[in-house]
């Protein structure tokens, strides 16, 4: 069919506007790159068709800059803006600006993302709708007096959360009473500077939570669909750091309550386009409704390799006004994909970033493999963002198949200059909690925080194992991280593949 949209702009950066980049040419649409003074010679800007400037490196002087990205929309003649994830993409003062500007917002309202953007009101509203909620307020608390009363009535322990924000900001696990005022005030505060909003409220402590994710996708037809799981429980910071799809604990019937309970979700704001629901799942597997993201998210390829779909494509021809391509009984799984995301960082010192040169960078290559990133080599990694430096995607006909198949991908991606997270991702995938389908989101505590949790994780390697991870600790506690490694735990990881 003939396009609505002959060209949109991408407000955003790195790999997902690559992403939206090559779906956009693949349907016969010009796209429109953005930039600052840190990402002038990157890749999406190079591959998009044209290309502008929004300032220097800092988010707050270009990627944020709402009203200079709409005065370059309506400059260049572009029908609609991606947002990609991050930066602008739940911002609904934003989505307004674009729609009142007489621009296509590749995304939903800016009414429900107004709803499922505050987890209180997300709260409240798909109580109406009978999707499970963890035991706890959904109003906001500010009274410590109150709080303990609330937390006596539920049980300790109980997760002090901000209303506003995520990523494990403003968020307190309060295992004693007694310490539930002071936690409060710090759950508070860091609310306040993170998000200019203090308001935070209570809830019971899931023990050994999963976190499973819906991916949703609705119509503006009344159309509504959920692309199955992704098991996203493996986590640093509360952040994601391997995804999966499907998950390896849930049946037919309980993915299709989840599945169920999303669309759910969804009816509860008339929610249009692409969007993910979050759920912990207890160890009983019990679900209860965690958020909404109103956008695509980092791990959508998981999901594209199992359905065989282009959600990005999924978004466009929503966007334009298209029933969805396909409808719930059209749907189905095919295999199994696993997503490791490769960040800057230093494992083994708290995951800190590790920012740095690209002194060496060679992608892994295979029928099953797939890597979304946005550097070359010789490139630096910029100070101002994320440290991600791409996602490792690798898919096999059996969940097996898939650890395997990621695992000798790993070891052929070479990466040297700075630290980075292959080499955790290696470990979770050797690790047999992980295998065996048997972990939550307190893997890396259990696991990860220290070296007699390394080599007790692979006794196999018998004192080999034990000395390389003693004096790779030994020296990062003497060095302070100084010119260490490229990849700090190589030397162990070249036991465990021998």
């Amino acid at each position: 069919m003939k396009r609505m949209m002959k060209k949109i702009l991408i407000a955003n950066r790195g790999e997902i506007a690559r992403r939206v980049i090559r779906t956009a040419k693949k349907m016969g649409i010009k796209t429109v790159a953005v930039y600052s003074d840190a990402d002038a010679n990157a890749p999406h800007v190079l591959e998009a068709d044209e290309a502008v400037y929004l300032g220097k490196s800092p988010s707050s002087e270009s990627y944020l800059k709402q009203d200079l990205i709409i005065e370059n929309c309506l400059k260049l003649g572009v029908d609609g803006i991606h947002p990609g994830y991050g930066f602008l993409s739940e911002n609904a003062g934003f989505a307004r600006k674009v729609k009142a500007a007489g621009i296509t917002f590749i995304g939903p309202s800016p009414e429900a993302m107004e709803v499922m953007g505050d987890k209180l009101s997300a709260k409240q509203a798909v109580a109406k709708y009978n999707v499970p909620l963890v035991p706890g307020v959904d109003r906001a608390i500010s009274d410590p007096k109150e709080a303990i009363e609330i937390a006596k009535n539920v049980g300790i322990p109980v997760l002090i959360k901000a209303s506003a924000g995520g990523g494990g900001k403003g968020m307190r696990l309060v295992e004693r009473l007694e310490d539930l005022e002071e936690q409060m005030k710090l759950a508070q505060s860091e609310a306040r500077s993170s998000f200019g909003d203090d308001s935070v409220f209570i809830e019971k402590f899931v023990t050994k939570p999963r976190h499973i994710e819906i991916q949703v996708f609705s119509d503006t037809h009344g159309n509504h669909v959920y692309l199955f799981e992704r098991e996203c429980s493996i986590q640093r910071r509360h952040q994601k750091v391997v995804e999966e799809a499907p998950s390896a604990v849930l049946t037919p019937e309980l993915r299709k309550q989840m599945g169920e309970a999303a669309i759910a979700v969804c009816k509860t704001c008339n929610y249009v386009g692409a969007g993910t629901v979050e759920f912990l799942l207890d160890a009983d597997h019990n679900f209860y409704f965690l958020e909404m993201n109103t956008r695509l998210q980092v791990e959508h390829p998981v999901t594209e390799e199992i359905t065989n779909l282009d959600l990005v494509e999924w978004q466009i021809r929503v966007a334009e006004g298209e029933r969805l391509p396909k409808l719930q009984d059209e749907l189905s799984i095919d295999g199994h994909a696993i997503e490791i995301r490769v960040y800057a960082e230093d494992t083994l010192n708290g995951f800190t970033p590790d920012i740095g040169n690209l002194k060496r960078y060679r992608r892994p290559e295979g029928k099953y493999i797939r890597v979304d990133d946005a550097f070359e080599e010789g490139m630096d990694i910029p100070i101002f963002y994320d440290p991600m430096i791409a996602k490792l995607v690798v898919k096999g006909a059996t969940r097996e198949e898939a650890m395997d198949r990621a695992i000798e991908a790993i070891d052929n991606y070479q990466i040297s200059g700075l630290k980075t997270t292959l080499d955790f991702g290696k470990f979770v995938l050797k690790h047999e909690a992980f295998r065996s389908g048997d972990f939550d989101t307190n893997f890396v505590k259990q696991y990860f925080s220290s070296p007699e949790l390394l080599y007790a994780a692979f006794p196999e390697e018998g004192e080999a194992m034990k000395a390389a991870v003693e004096k790779i600790w030994d020296h990062l506690e003497k060095e302070k991280r100084k010119e260490f490694t490229s990849r700090p735990i190589h030397g162990a990881w070249k036991l465990m593949t021998k």
